[in-house]
C-alpha cells in the first residue's frame, strides 16, 4: 500500500475522541512490519518501539494524534430525533445539513443527517444566523426512541462527520481528519525507514489518543517513556485563501512547517514555545533534505507538545507539521507534496541525534 493510500485509508475510519479503537487497530497492523514492538496502553495510546543502534544515543517520541473531533448523543426525542454536545472544537456554523455517522453500541454505523430548516419557510432573520449547536438536531429516519435505542443509539454514543477524501488538482486532496491522519501517516512512513536503516536513537512512535478532547493521551504516554525529547506532528493553519491572506504566511505547497510559537488562548491557557537546540536540529535537517522549511506563530492553536513539555523534570519538545486549509471542517484540504516534505523533515531530523547531544535550553 503506497503512503498516499495509507492516508485515504485512515480518514475514512472514524475515530472520535475517546473512540479510537478501530483506527488504533489498523495502525497496529501498520506498524507491525517494521517496529521491534508494539503496544496499546491503558489510555488507547498506540506505541511501537525500534531500538537505535546506540544505547547512548537519546531516545525520541515521535507522535501525532490518532483522534478526531465530534459529536455526542445528549438526548434522544420521543419522536426519534438526536440532540448532540460538541466533542472538541467543531465549528457550528458548518453543521446544518451535513451526513453524519453514528457509531453505534452495536458495533454498527447508523447514517443520518443533521437537519435545517426548510429554506422556503426560513424567516428572513434567520437567514443570516449561526445556529448553536443546542438548536440542532440529527435525523436518522426514526419514529421514536424505542427504535433510535433498538439500533445501539444511547446518550453518550458518539458521532462523526461522514468520512471523505477527495482528490483535487495539483496534487491536493480534501478530506475529513486531516487532522492528523496526515501525521499518522507519517509516523507509518518513519517506522518503515527506521525498520530498513536503524537510526542511532532509539524511536518511539506513538498514536495518540484524545489530543481533540483537552490534549490527554500523549501526556500519559511521554510519562511512562520517559523521551529525551519528543517531536508533535500535527497540522498547521493556511493563510493562502481570500479570507485569511492578510493572517498567516502559511501557504499550500510551500513545504512543512516548523512550530515557533503557539498559544490556545481560549479555556486551555497552555502552549508551546519550541526548545532552541531542536529548531537548530530542524533547520539543519530541512537543508540537509533539501527542503522549504515554513514558519508559523499564532494564538489559537495548541498541540499534544503543549503538555509533553511538562513531563518529569521536562522534555524538550518541537511541533512540526503541514499547512492545511479549513481545519475542523469536513473537508479539509492539503498538499500531498507538503506531507511528503513532513515526513523527509522528520526522518532527516531523527537521524541527525547522536550521543552527547546537549539539551540544555539555551539560546
Amino acid at each position: 500500500m503506497s503512503w498516499r493510500e495509507l492516508l485515504k485509508e485512515m480518514c475514512l475510519i472514524p475515530a472520535v475522541s475517546g473512540y479510537e479503537a478501530r483506527l488504533a487497530n489498523f495502525l497496529v497492523q501498520a506498524f507491525a512490519p517494521y517496529a521491534d514492538e508494539v503496544s496499546i496502553d491503558r489510555v488507547g495510546n498506540v506505541i511501537a518501539r525500534i531500538t537505535g543502534t546506540d544505547p547512548a544515543a537519546p531516545t525520541v517520541m515521535v507522535f501525532a494524534h490518532l483522534d478526531q473531533l465530534g459529536l455526542v448523543v445528549r438526548k434522544i426525542t420521543a419522536d426519534g430525533f438526536l440532540r448532540v454536545e460538541r466533542l472538541g472544537g467543531v465549528p457550528e456554523k458548518v453543521l446544518p445539513g451535513l451526513v453524519v455517522q453514528i457509531l453505534s453500541e452495536t458495533g454498527k454505523t447508523v447514517s443520518g443527517v443533521i437537519g435545517v430548516k426548510s429554506h422556503h419557510l426560513t424567516p428572513h432573520e434567520e437567514k443570516y444566523r449561526v445556529l448553536p449547536y443546542q438548536e440542532l438536531y440529527i435525523d436518522i429516519g426514526a419514529t421514536s426512541s424505542a427504535e433510535v435505542q433498538a439500533l445501539g443509539i444511547e446518550v453518550g454514543t458518539p458521532v462523526a462527520y461522514e468520512p471523505a477524501f477527495t482528490v483535487l488538482q495539483n496534487g491536493r486532496v480534501a478530506a475529513t481528519s486531516l487532522d492528523d491522519r496526515g501525521g499518522c501517516a507519517t509516523l507509518v512512513r518513519l517506522a518503515a525507514a527506521a525498520a530498513a536503516q536503524r537510526p542511532a536513537a532509539t524511536l518511539y512512535l506513538v498514536g495518540t489518543v484524545q489530543e481533540e478532547f483537552n490534549l490527554r493521551g500523549a501526556q500519559v504516554a511521554a510519562q511512562v517513556l520517559k523521551p529525551d525529547l519528543a517531536i508533535a506532528l500535527d497540522v498547521m493553519v493556511a493563510g493562502d485563501t481570500p479570507d485569511l491572506a492578510d493572517r498567516l504566511d502559511l501557504r499550500l505547497g510551500g513545504g512543512p512547517v516548523l512550530g515557533m510559537y503557539s498559544f490556545h488562548g481560549r479555556g486551555t491557557l497552555n502552549g508551546t514555545i519550541p526548545h532552541p537546540a531542536l529548531v537548530s536540529l530542524a533547520k539543519q535537517a530541512a537543508a540537509g533534505a533539501g527542503l522549504s522549511l515554513q514558519r508559523n506563530a499564532m494564538v489559537g492553536l495548541l498541540t499534544d507538545s503543549a503538555y509533553v513539555q511538562l513531563v518529569g523534570a521536562g522534555i524538550p519538545v518541537l511541533d512540526l507539521g503541514f499547512p492545511v486549509r479549513y481545519t475542523h471542517t469536513p473537508v479539509e484540504v492539503c498538499a500531498l507534496s507538503d506531507l511528503d516534505g513532513l515526513y523527509r523533515l522528520s526522518w532527516e531530523l531523527i537521524r541527525s541525534l547522536t550521543p552527547g547531544m546537549n539539551l540544555a535550553r539555551r539560546y
